[in-house]
């Protein structure tokens, strides 16, 4: 690969974009090397940090392809943007964004697809396309999923970028850290998120999606968090021996942490 740069850890694996010359602009190779990388990780870290090089986090697609491409009467780019997106939810891994700078458009799809989000006090985040005569898709609908109503069509409707700290404050990312100390951040959560156990990783990631967006009402809720721990159950023991561990009085991963 060229324009990621991939980097196996013990338990977890860092995906850097590289391609600052283009402010990591997500063009056609990028995305195929950013899916390339996905399928390495899929069968060996159960963690991903996924970040930027530089003082770049992702400056969106790469709106020259788009350009060519709608001359010639295709949309291909941006349907294949949404789809990596979506493929980045439907990924068994746990995604966290170190976001190491500034992040417009794709940038901020990326922040809402990851499961978790630390910046460095110095990131910038903002959706550009309503300039460009756009409504932002898939930027839009990840930072409403996000957000509240009031903040997103704030993004979306203003085009200004909001800071690290204001990002905190409206939940679209977990933590603010100084920049030298955004990798050994992340690092440590991704440690602590590695240690559990897989098949329950990749169940609470689907959970954290699906109870939101399907169900109605607290026994929906209720109903569909029993169907998470029936999936757990299915692919892995690993429940049953934590409760035999505890009820022998040994303690188990992240138990009183």
């Amino acid at each position: 690969m060229e324009l990621i740069l991939f980097e196996p850890m013990q338990g977890y694996a860092r995906i850097r974009l590289n391609r600052p010359q283009k402010r990591n602009a997500m063009s056609a190779q990028l995305r195929a090397e950013l899916r390339t990388a996905m399928k390495l990780a899929r069968e060996h870290f159960h963690v991903l940090i996924l970040t930027g090089v530089d003082d770049i986090f992702c400056g969106g697609i790469d709106l020259k392809e788009v350009q060519s491409e709608a001359a010639q009467g295709s949309q291909a780019a941006l349907s294949d943007w949404r789809e990596l997106s979506a493929e980045i939810r439907e990924h068994p891994s746990i995604f966290i964004a170190a976001v190491n700078g500034l992040a417009l458009g794709g940038g901020v799809t990326l922040t809402g697809v990851c499961d978790l989000a630390i910046a460095s006090d110095d990131a910038l985040f903002g959706l550009p396309e309503v300039g460009f005569g756009m409504y932002p898709n898939p930027a839009g609908p990840a930072a409403q999923l996000s957000l509240s109503r009031k903040r997103a069509a704030w993004m979306v409707l203003t085009a200004e970028r909001i800071s690290a700290a204001q990002a905190q404050a409206w939940g679209l990312i977990n933590e603010v850290v100084p920049r030298a100390q955004l990798d050994q951040r992340t690092e440590t959560i991704a440690t602590r998120i590695a240690q559990f156990d897989a098949a329950t990783l990749s169940a609470c990631k689907r959970a954290l999606d699906d109870i939101p967006l399907m169900v109605n009402n607290w026994r929906d809720a209720f109903s569909a968090g029993v169907s998470a721990n029936d999936a757990i159950a299915a692919s892995s023991s690993h429940a049953a021996h934590a409760l035999e561990l505890f009820t022998q009085g040994e303690r188990n991963t992240g138990q009183g942490q």
